[in-house]
């Protein structure tokens, strides 16, 4: 018999005010303050809570089509415990399996572990929850793609605002929105842990395609050359003994955050100006330094006790050393008049790498110095509207100017 609905009826549903959603029989409908209005599900079956975004109306969902899906679920589940074989495995559940997946990362020493603990613990594990991990589809991956990009516009997306009056000085920034940027990060963490998933054998095959958003090029942030001095300068009178160094191999290296912090002495080569990285993203490099940068770690390898194998040491994490800046690194950049949330710790990376190619190093070489997969990754710091790229054209003009 079908459930009679008090509360989901079409003129309450038309009333309903954004940010405040209409709960009833285990659906829920939530007006968007683009007007749109979401669908969701909620409910228990068999023991399982089962969450779901069943879409928008927008897109020609109704209330009906919410509870077709629950009485699906209950059918589904029911025929499972009809024709359940003696001795079957349980279905590995997706909240299960990222927990597996997680622990099995860590015995590998797996790359960039922090930020996918972060990402599925914060949104994709909620999400997903009890799904059984052999039944995930396509269309789930849409759902919560949905589902975030909705999340994100009602907060006004992952991305800073123009701010007030005031504002101290920024420096370029990428223009384009990181709502998407954001979302595709969360994707990639789900594509990845789905194809590890086959490799240890938890599932036969892999049969969900992860469609990511398409990015813009946008525009890269990076700091100006008197930033770079005051940001510097403002590092080295931090309280903190570690963010000057840190800063410093940063902006003359390009390296990864992970990368500088996990640099034990022993892979610091000044006979050869050079850091050994044995777990960088693209597999492990020499990674070339400036003398300058040379000598500030002569002087900070000396200082160190001999007892500790590690460049920044920390005897409060597990690891060994110092894991996170992100408080030192704040108060630096705000003290140099900038904004943190735009100026962040990768931002140094890419100074970096924008300062090579403004500079006239060819591209194959500042490819070797920041250890990027390919060509095509560097081609995006050669700023069309870059000084480098005036003088190119002067260059050209001379040329031309000479010959007549």
């Amino acid at each position: 018999m079908a459930k009679a609905f008090q509360k989901l009826t079409r003129p309450e549903m038309r009333k309903a005010a954004p940010g405040k959603p209409i709960m009833e029989h285990g659906i829920s409908f939530e007006r968007l303050c683009n007007g749109d209005g979401v669908f969701k599900v909620n409910v228990m079956v068999d023991g399982q809570r089962i969450h779901r975004v069943i879409g928008r109306e927008s897109d020609g969902t109704t209330r009906t089509q919410a509870e077709d899906f629950i009485e699906q679920v209950r059918q589904d589940a029911k025929h499972e415990r009809l024709a359940l074989p003696k001795g079957r495995k349980v279905a590995l559940r997706f909240r299960h399996a990222a927990e597996k997946y997680l622990s099995r990362l860590g015995e590998e020493e797996g790359k960039d572990l922090a930020m996918k603990r972060r990402r599925l613990e914060l949104h994709v594990i909620p999400f997903f929850g009890e799904m059984p991990l052999s039944k995930m589809n396509t269309l789930d991956i849409e759902r919560y793609k949905r589902h975030r990009r909705d999340e994100l516009s009602l907060r006004g997306g992952d991305r800073v605002s123009a701010g007030a009056k005031r504002q101290p000085p920024r420096p370029h920034r990428q223009a384009q929105k990181t709502t998407v940027a954001t979302i595709n990060r969360e994707l990639a963490v789900v594509s990845h842990m789905l194809n590890k998933a086959v490799e240890w054998g938890w599932l036969q095959s892999r049969s969900v395609r992860v469609r990511r958003f398409k990015e813009g090029e946008g525009r890269i942030t990076y700091l100006t050359v008197e930033q770079v001095k005051r940001v510097v300068d403002r590092g080295k009178a931090d309280a903190n003994p570690q963010i000057h160094l840190f800063i410093l191999i940063g902006l003359e290296t390009a390296m990864r955050t992970t990368e500088i912090l996990s640099i034990r002495k022993e892979n610091v080569d000044l006979a050869r100006m050079s850091i050994f990285i044995p777990s960088a993203k693209a597999g492990p490099r020499e990674q070339p330094i400036t003398t300058r940068l040379g000598d500030t770690l002569r002087a900070r390898i000396a200082a160190l006790p001999e007892d500790t194998p590690w460049l920044f040491p920390s005897t409060h994490a597990r690891q060994g050393h110092t894991r996170d800046v992100r408080k030192a690194y704040c108060r630096v950049i705000s003290a140099a008049g900038l904004d943190p949330r735009v100026v962040v710790r990768h931002t140094l990376r890419h100074t970096a790498i924008t300062h090579l190619v403004q500079s006239g190093v060819d591209l194959p070489t500042v490819k070797r110095i920041s250890g990027h997969k390919t060509l095509a990754m560097v081609e995006r710091y050669a700023h069309a509207n870059g000084s480098h790229i005036r003088a190119a054209m002067d260059l050209l003009q001379r040329r031309y100017e000479e010959a007549a």
